[in-house]
């Protein structure tokens, strides 16, 4: 599977980002935009619903002015009134007085703030509802249109009542015709304000209202009476109607906006109204959706992650042993955590670790006693040959020699005979004891090395090197260690040296391993052929397991075995070559237990 190409704890997540964190996502902006949907849609109906509920009480008041209006301008009295020219003043009061329908109406109709009749009849003043025109009053557009055009129109019209602000008041205009008189008359009602606002504000929506192109005459928030609608409204559309959400006051806010023909009037009065607290109210609810899910997918996710730590962290412990053992580090934990199949995997692996252990013990055992067989073997052959030699009489048969060669002049021969004496007393002295010292040993090479340049003169060169710190005199070290390996050098890697050939050893320490062990290192070096890969493999092999039927580096097989015997399995002889660059024989200590 796909999956299976990565590790188990991202295996775990993938799962969890496929299985949970995908569908939730899914089905969580699915539900949100639904939501969302269904909310402004909600909203919206509830404006529309406020907005016509507006519209009717609007329609119905236009209605009611309209009728009122014509039943004032087809008044006999009234337009008896206007067209008469009164003698005296008191004789105007009393035919007003007289005429009852303005002051019914302006009375008994709370919608009604007040009925007003502009006239140029200079007979008449200015008394109750009756106002003689003057300039001012005569170059507003309002009273020039009721003069051209017959019928009703509404218009924004701002007064100002006593000490109160200048106000906008909704306005019926309408020419009132007078027959056989050369005057004119121009009937005004106006609506009351307050009337409005009772029957159309609303908790929880702002109206705002405009007749026509002009300013608003009815706001909620009165800081927008006398100023534009909020929102841009196209005048040259007849049932112009907008309904979305719109930024007004540096808000988004629901808006509604349909366009209210006046009842028997070419007046178009639009409507507007607005919801801000809808926006903010979604808003709260898709973010308290968005995290219903966030937590959805957080929860589950906080307790995969813990379980994913905890369940790889078996399996990586686990593995960890595995790989112990595969390393033949046997040494387990003593427990693992849990009773599942992991636990038993642990359990079987506690199992073969046992086993294997006992089978390397029987094997172990032994190779021990067949190690010990062929040292006991090659120390009795070793005796058997040393004691068919009587030192003494060996020594003192070579002193003669030295003497008479020395006496006959020839010193060469004397220091020869001496130096093969000194290395034989060491070689004899040493057999049976299991240590020397590291200065010893380097002597009895210094000797042999003294012997060989006496053979070979000017084709072997010596050299030894041994690091600031390190004191032969207290190394303690295994007798007869060292010259088999420069013998070996010698006989084998300067065999083909016509001239100089090298011989070097270096001795110095190594710091500690992770196991905080630190190491001696012995370095024997010649510069001469080398081997090839193939030649090295053979040699190496050799050293490791010994083959009866071969003669060749039995030195450093037993050299090989002597040092694991001894030390242990991890201190053995390592061998390095090159064609025609040399061979290094190394040898690996351990520095702590050879000091003194």
């Amino acid at each position: 599977m796909f999956f299976n190409r990565f590790k188990i704890k991202r295996q775990l997540y993938q799962i969890y980002t496929v299985v949970v964190v995908v569908p939730i996502l899914l089905i969580g902006a699915f539900l949100i935009a639904y939501i969302h949907h269904l909310m402004v849609n909600y909203y919206t109906d509830l404006l529309r619903s406020d907005n016509y509920r507006v519209r009717n009480v609007l329609f119905d008041l236009t209605r009611e002015l309209y009728n009122i209006s014509k039943d004032i301008s087809f008044d006999g009295e009234v337009r008896g009134i206007l067209a008469t020219e009164f003698e005296r003043r008191q004789d105007y009061i009393s035919a007003v007085d007289k005429s009852e329908i303005l002051s019914t109406y302006a009375q008994t109709y709370a919608q009604i703030a007040e009925i007003e009749i502009f006239t140029d009849n200079p007979y008449l003043d200015d008394y109750k509802q009756f106002v003689p025109v003057d300039e001012t009053i005569t170059e507003t557009l309002w009273y020039t249109q009721a003069l051209e055009k017959p019928g009703v129109f509404w218009r924004a019209v701002p007064w100002k009542r006593g000490y109160r602000d200048m106000m906008w008041d909704l306005c019926l205009v309408k020419g009132i015709p007078l027959v056989n008189t050369p005057y004119h008359a121009v009937l005004v009602i106006h609506i009351d304000t307050n009337y409005l606002r009772i029957w159309t504000d609303s908790t929880e929506y702002e109206s705002v209202m405009a007749v026509d192109r002009e300013p608003a005459f009815y706001a909620s928030d009165t800081k927008r009476l006398g100023m534009a609608l909020p929102v841009a409204v196209d005048y040259e559309e007849p049932y112009f109607r907008y309904s979305g959400i719109e930024k007004v006051d540096g808000q988004n806010c629901f808006v509604e906006i349909v366009t209210l023909h006046a009842y028997q009037s070419r007046s178009r009065i639009y409507l507007c109204s607005l919801d801000k607290k809808a926006y903010k109210n979604i808003q709260d609810i898709m973010l308290i959706c968005g995290l219903i899910t966030l937590t959805a997918l957080i929860i589950p996710g906080i307790l995969i992650h813990i379980f994913t730590n905890y369940f790889t962290g078996r399996v990586m412990l686990l593995r960890q042993e595995m790989h112990k053992v595969s390393n033949q580090d046997y040494e387990l934990i003593p427990a693992f955590r849990g009773k599942d199949e992991l636990s038993e995997a642990f359990g079987d692996l506690q199992v073969m670790v046992e086993n294997i252990k006992k089978q390397e013990a029987r094997a172990f055992e032994s190779q021990i006693k067949e190690q010990e067989l062929m040292i006991r073997q090659q120390e009795m052959e070793f005796k058997m040959l040393a004691s068919q030699i009587n030192p003494h009489f060996l020594y003192n048969t070579l002193e003669t020699i030295r003497m008479r060669a020395f006496s006959a002049g020839d010193k060469e021969v004397a220091k020869a005979i001496k130096l093969l004496g000194k290395s034989m007393r060491y070689v004899l002295e040493n057999i049976g004891t299991s240590f020397t010292t590291l200065a010893e040993e380097l002597h009895h090479v210094d000797e042999y090395i003294e012997i060989q340049q006496l053979r070979f003169g000017e084709r072997i060169g010596y050299e030894r090197q041994i690091e600031e710190g390190i004191v032969p005199e207290k190394y303690h070290i295994l007798p007869l260690l060292l010259q088999p390996v420069v013998e070996n050098a010698i006989v084998h890697g300067l065999d083909e040296k016509e001239a100089d050939g090298l011989v070097k050893i270096s001795i110095y320490c190594k710091s500690p391993d992770a196991a905080g062990e630190e190491f001696l290192i012995i370095d024997v070096e010649d510069n001469g052929c080398g081997m090839t890969e193939e030649a090295l493999g053979r040699l190496r092999h050799d050293i490791e397991i010994r083959d009866m039927s071969r003669s060749k580096s039995i030195g450093l097989y037993n050299i090989n075995q002597r040092m694991k015997l001894h030390y242990g399995e991890g201190y053995r002889v390592h061998v390095y070559a090159e064609p025609e660059k040399g061979t290094r024989v190394r040898l690996i200590l351990p520095a702590e237990r050879m000091r003194a």
